[in-house]
């Protein structure tokens, strides 16, 4: 899942993307009010974390333009504020949670995987995807193949789930790289074939078929 972190406090904002990505998230991070209602519109992410007092656009803002457009993607506000007024505002605004500074990240992640959780279309558990012998549950971040249970790193794992997502469909390893690693990723694309052979070394040669010129596709047996 991709999330975007809009803090201008650069310290913190980056702390929390390095432990999200570490929980298995593709982490945006922007610094001010009007590059993240920018991005949190243009961009296809699952929740935003938003704080508060911001340069630019305060978050008050952000979140009600975002919703007044339309726009549902869930969001966790942070604030150094504090007291009933403050998240009845942050509230008011269409958040779906609010988090005061200082807070302890494992509140945080937890929060951020009950919104995650909330938003679901299952209404509420993550669905485990089964494709033929092929089973991927999102909740555990557990993969089987057949009764066998397959190791994979973070990485394999937010890669085969982005082709399990999309089973029987091509999906463009720009895709891939959108969705897996955040947009500030610079390297070389050619990552997502590394990814790719690792994941065949591990599940079977035969079930992602390369379709040249265009991406890579979960191959759907009965």
């Amino acid at each position: 899942m991709r999330l975007l972190i809009v803090e201008d406090e650069k310290r913190l904002a980056v702390s929390l993307a390095k432990g999200l990505t570490a929980e298995g998230y593709a982490v945006d991070v922007v610094h001010d009010g009007v590059e993240g209602l920018h991005r949190a519109s243009e961009g296809s992410y699952d929740l935003v974390i938003l704080d508060i007092m911001l340069p630019g656009m305060n978050g008050y803002r952000v979140c009600g333009a975002l919703r007044a457009a339309g726009h549902d993607v869930p969001i966790l506000m942070l604030t150094a504020k504090d007291g009933e007024y403050d998240e009845a505002e942050g509230l008011d605004t269409g958040a779906d949670d609010y988090l005061t500074k200082p807070f302890s990240y494992v509140v945080l992640v937890a929060r951020v995987k009950a919104l995650l959780r909330r938003s679901a279309p299952s209404g509420g558990a993550s669905p485990v995807h089964e494709v033929g012998d092929l089973k991927l549950d999102t909740a555990a971040r557990r993969v089987f193949v057949g009764e066998d249970e397959i190791a994979l790193t973070t990485k394999e794992f937010s890669v085969l789930e982005q082709l399990v997502l999309r089973a029987g469909e091509v999906v463009s390893k720009a895709d891939i790289l959108e969705h897996v690693w955040d947009f500030a990723y610079d390297g070389d694309p050619n990552i997502v074939e590394v990814y790719i052979s690792t994941l065949r070394r591990k599940l079977g040669p035969t079930l992602i078929k390369t379709v040249r010129g265009a991406g890579y596709r979960l191959e759907v047996r009965p």
